[in-house]
Formats: C-alpha cells, structure tokens, sequence
C-alpha cells in the first residue's frame, strides 16, 4: 500500500516539475533556509541567463545589485517571508550579462508539517517593459506639469465635474490674482462677473462643453482686486476610458490690452479714412467753386452791362436785379465751397471774440426769433485770437441758426469761451500753443452718433428738402482748420449740441492792419492786356473794360499773351488769370516783367493759390467780380 503511494506521489511530483518547467514567463525555483538556490526552472533560464548548472548551488542574492546587496535587501527578503509568511515586492534584478531589468518578486517559505523551515519558493517576473512605460508616462506627466508650470501668460487648470478647481498654475494666479491655496476647492463661477453669474453663465459655460464638445467664448472675468479684464476662455471636457466625465480642462487669456490695441488701431485707420475723404472731397469741391466762379463772372458781369442799357425800363431792371441776387447766392455758395477746400484767402487778425458776438447781436437776435433765448458767458480778460473776422461772423452766424433750428419748441443758446494752452499735439491733434475755444451750445433736441459722424461732410443735412445745401458746418471745419485752429463737434440725443472752434491766441506783436478804403480815381483811357483760358470769361472781363472805355487786347493763353505783349509796345496793363494750363498767370507775370519791369500786372484767381516770390505781392481779382472792383484794382495799381 505504500509502495503505491509512493509511486503515485513519484508522478505527481514528475507532473509538478514538468508544470514549472514549461512555465518561461515566470523564474520559478527553490532556495534552501540559507538562501542557495536548489531548483531551477526554464523561465528562470530565459530571462536570468544561467543555465541550471550554473547556478544550482549559488546564493540568490547574485541577483541583486551591488547596492542592494550591501544594504542587505536579500537576507532581508527571506526575514520578512519568515515573520509574515511572505514577501511580495518589486526591484531591479541582475541578468548574468550584467543587464539589469525589473522584476515582481514573491517568496514563500517551505515548512514541513512539524512547522520546521525547509526553505523558499521563489517567483520572479519580467515587468522591465511596464516599468519602463510606467517611466515613460511618469516622464510625460512631469514634463507636462513643468510645461503647464512655466505658463504665465494663459490661466490653465482643472475643474471637477461639478465646476470646483482642482488645481492652478502661475498663469492662472498672475492673471487672476488669486493663491492656489485661496482659489483650489472653490467653484469657478467666482471668475465671472456678478451680472454674468445672475444670468446663470458658469454652468451654462460646462453644459455647452458637455453638449458640443467644447466650449470657447470671451467676456469680462474678475480679478481678485475686483477688477475686470476681458478673457478669451476654452473648456474642453474631460472623459474616462468609460465615458465617465471627470472634470474639465479650461484655459483662459487676458485680451484686454489685445482688444484695446486693435479698437486704437481701427480708431486710427477710421480717422484716417475721414481725413482723406474730407482731403478728396475738399479738393473735389475747390475745383468745382473754381469753375463756379467763373461762371459767376461771366454772368455777373454781363447782367451789371445789360443793366446800364436798360436803366429806364423798371420791368427789365427788376428782372436783371433778381437774375443778380440769385448769381449773388451762387456767389455765397461758392465762398462755403472754397472756405471747406480751404481755399479761400483769409485775411488774419487780432479778433476780441466778445466784441464780434455784441456786434452781431442785433442780428442774431432777429434771427433766432422770440421763442429762443441767448446767453453770452467771457471772461473779462479772453484774449484775442488771430481770425478773419468777416469769416468768423459768418462761422457764428451759421452755428447760431443750426442751433436754433434744434430748437423747434424754444431754447437756450449759450456763447462762451475760455483760454487753454495745448502742450500735447497727439492727443489735442492740435499744434502746442496758446488757444481760445468759443463755445456754441444749445438745449436742443441733440444728435446721434451716426449723424454726429456725419454732420461735417459736405453736403449733408438734417434738414428738409430746399431748407440747406449742407455745407454750414463743413465750411466752419473748412474755415478754422485753415486758421490752424480745430472744429470739434458734442452732441447726445435730446441732450442738446456744442460746437467749439479752437482759435489760436493772438500774439503781442499781432496787430489789425487798417482798412484803407479805396477812393475812386479817375484813370486815363488804356491799353488792357486780358489773358483767361475761359473764353466766357475772356469775354465778359474785355467787355467790362471795353464798357469803362479803355482798349482791350485778348488772349486765351499764356503763351498768346507772351507774344502779343512782344509785339505790342503799347500795352499799359495786363490782367491775367491765374489758373491756366501749361503757363499759368504767375510764370505770366514773370515773363513780363523781365520782358518790361514797370507795367501794372492783376493776377484774376478763383481761390487762393500759394504763391512765390514777387508774384505774391502782386494785385489780385478775386473772382467773380464787378465793373466797380475792376475800376477800384485798376487805379490802385496805376498808382
């Protein structure tokens, strides 16, 4: 009976090594109470190097590294599976070709039934390749958190599920203001601003980021401090292997000196934009007023000679002083144009800004009507700005009646001013110096921005059909930019308007020049030499001095006119229009006076050119004009 027993347990224990044995994936083998190595299997072979007659006999503790080793790891090992009744760990293990790789170790002890020690089954695995994906991964994740640490210019972190923080990086904490032991554990809704929270934008925030995937947007956010800055926010969410959501993932950016900088640079190239549009259309309406004026010409001129021919027929003369008066309004309205192009000659002088506003009260006051009621507020010691005042009562005039026709039901017009020294022309767009603003500002019913934006384009207007050509305000902008003073508009809806007109101070040395009034003098019958390469206008001017009795001579270019003045000595006097083409009136004027330096020349002109050298100084024609301005400019410059 025994001997079967025997023999059963002689194949078990056959099928149990033949078991260990086949096992390659695990060093499976046996090691006495002193810790040498009695059993070795094929796993063991395979990923430890030595075959079984190298290392039967040998302590385990080859295994080990030299540090271990002196630490004592292997005694240690066996000590624990004695006291615990087993050791389970992992560690960095030898190969026989010194290669190291790291194992999962697991030893047991043997004990017979009398509990006494026979020695250890040892277990060891391969886990080199986990470990090494597991420092791989760790890597990442440290280089990542480094990554996420060394942002500062982006708020990143973490939100749980439910919208709580879980962790900041330094950008999140200069941008916000916040420590991370101050803002870690709290809901992110203290970001938003109270209006924001009330209108429940936190949670929907995470619930478009859940729904769509993702989540981006800006608004304004607040700091610590309690102040606000425009963010550019992105929440993506977070899920698990099993589409568990595990939080959020958010990312926030301070734009707000971006957006300002953009909103700048769109404000600068906007005016930009107004500044060449007014310079295109301010050019374009100098050239129209130019050929206005000589049409002007013509038909004033002809219409003064048609009404000495008809001086004793009332009917006629009432028609051709109707025909006048309207070719006077035309006149009017070409002055608007030149003085918005800027180019209408202004005559500059010391102006007390009170003293015109007293003169022209009467008028003011007849214009205005009862039901409107203007205030005038100077300081006693305002002083004088440098303007024209002809001009500058026209600019008042102007202002006054666009604010009284703001008040339909009655108001209040108010006329101020006060003195202001510029030192910053970039933020005044106003040269340095010394400037008066005179202030215009009625109760009326107001602009919007819209209209405000428009209200100095030529040729705009609120007002009805037939009521105003729109050209009011774009001439005052026209008149005191060319002054070197500025036009600047106020106005809210139903809160009324204010027009300034910055004036630049009047220096000491600045003086009013007097008026010289010219006297008529009686002149000799001449020989005129009459150039203008329009031939109405040609005709009208020789007409006018045909009609005074003096002997014309006409041409209708510069060229023509160097000849004939060549060859005929007689000449006494050459008016000449300025604008031409190929030669205008000033290289005119030069040829002629090399050619014969003392005869008179009157240069004709539409607007005022600039002018150079002696040609500046020379009489000039403003266009249109009368028979009486040609008599009047003809004897001043025969004197």
């Amino acid at each position: 009976m025994s001997e079967d027993r025997n023999k059963i347990s002689a194949i078990e224990d056959g099928r149990f090594r033949l078991l260990i044995d086949a096992v390659v994936d695990y060093a499976i083998y046996m090691i006495d109470p002193d810790g040498v190595i009695t059993s070795w299997n094929a796993g063991a072979r395979r990923f430890k190097g030595y075959e079984e007659a190298e290392i039967l006999g040998e302590h385990f503790s080859r295994f080990y590294t030299d540090d271990d080793r002196r630490a004592g790891l292997p005694q240690r090992a066996l000590d624990t599976a004695i006291r615990e009744g087993r050791f389970e760990g992992e560690g960095w293990r030898v190969r026989k070709d010194g290669t190291r790789f790291w194992s999962h170790v697991v030893i047991d002890p043997i004990l017979d039934p009398a509990g006494t020690l026979l020695g250890f089954a040892k277990i060891t695995r391969d886990l080199t390749d986990r470990k090494m994906a597991e420092e791989v991964l760790k890597q990442s994740e440290q280089q990542f958190r480094l990554l996420v640490q060394s942002v500062t210019d982006y708020a990143i972190y973490m939100l749980s599920p439910d919208g709580r923080v879980s962790n900041w990086n330094p950008g999140a904490q200069r941008i916000k203001g916040y420590l991370p032991e101050e803002v870690i554990g709290q809901h992110f809704s203290m970001f938003y601003t109270p209006e924001a929270r009330d209108a429940g934008e936190p949670q929907r925030t995470l619930d478009i980021a859940v729904r769509e995937g993702r989540f981006e947007n800006k608004g304004w956010r607040m700091r610590k401090d309690g102040t606000r800055f425009l963010a550019h926010v992105i929440v993506d969410p977070i899920w698990g292997d099993t589409g568990t959501l595990l939080g959020f993932a958010k990312i926030t950016r301070d734009i707000t000196e971006a957006t300002q900088a953009q909103q700048v640079l769109e404000q600068t190239r906007e005016a930009l934009f107004q500044a060449q549009k007014m310079q295109a259309i301010g050019q374009l309406s100098g050239g129209i007023a130019h050929d206005f004026n000589n049409l002007l010409t013509v038909i004033l001129g002809n219409l003064e000679i048609v009404r000495k021919r008809v001086k004793d027929d009332p009917k006629m003369t009432r028609l051709i002083d109707n025909a006048t008066q309207g070719a006077l309004r035309g006149v009017s309205l070409t002055q608007r144009m030149l003085a918005f192009a800027r180019r209408q000659e202004l005559k500059s002088e010391p102006v007390r800004i009170p003293a015109l506003v007293e003169g022209i009260s009467g008028l003011l006051r007849s214009s205005l009507g009862p039901s409107v009621k203007m205030e005038t507020r100077f300081p006693e010691d305002l002083e004088p700005v440098m303007a024209d005042l002809n001009q500058l009562e026209l600019a008042v005039l102007n202002l006054a009646t666009n604010a009284r026709d703001a008040m339909p039901n009655g108001g209040t017009i108010v006329f101020s001013a006060r003195t202001d020294d510029v030192t910053d022309s970039a933020t005044s767009s106003l040269a340095p110096g010394r400037y008066v603003c005179l202030s215009v500002t009625d109760t009326g019913e107001g602009m919007d921005e819209t209209t405000l934006a428009s209200a100095m384009d030529p040729f705009f207007t609120t007002k009805g059909v037939g009521k105003g050509t729109g050209l009011g305000l774009s001439m005052v902008h026209g008149f005191i930019e060319q002054l070197g003073g500025r036009f600047i508009l106020k106005s809210n809806k139903n809160r009324g308007t204010t027009a300034e007109l910055w004036l630049p101070v009047a220096t000491r040395n600045s003086a009013a020049q007097p008026v010289v009034e010219t006297q008529a003098v009686s002149v000799p019958r001449l020989c005129v030499l009459v150039v203008d390469d329009d031939n109405l206008v040609l005709t009208s001017t020789s007409l006018l001095l045909e009609d005074l009795g003096h002997r014309v001579i006409s041409a209708a270019s510069g060229a023509m006119a160097l000849e004939l003045f060549v060859s005929e000595p007689d000449i006494d006097l050459v008016i000449t229009d300025m604008a031409m083409p190929q030669m205008s009136g000033a290289q005119l004027a030069h040829a002629v006076r090399i050619i014969r330096p003392n005869v008179p020349i009157i240069l004709a002109t539409g607007y005022a050119e600039r002018l150079e050298g002696f040609a500046a100084h020379l009489p000039r024609l403003p266009k249109p004009f009368t028979q009486l301005n040609l008599v009047e400019l003809i004897a001043q410059a025969m004197t």
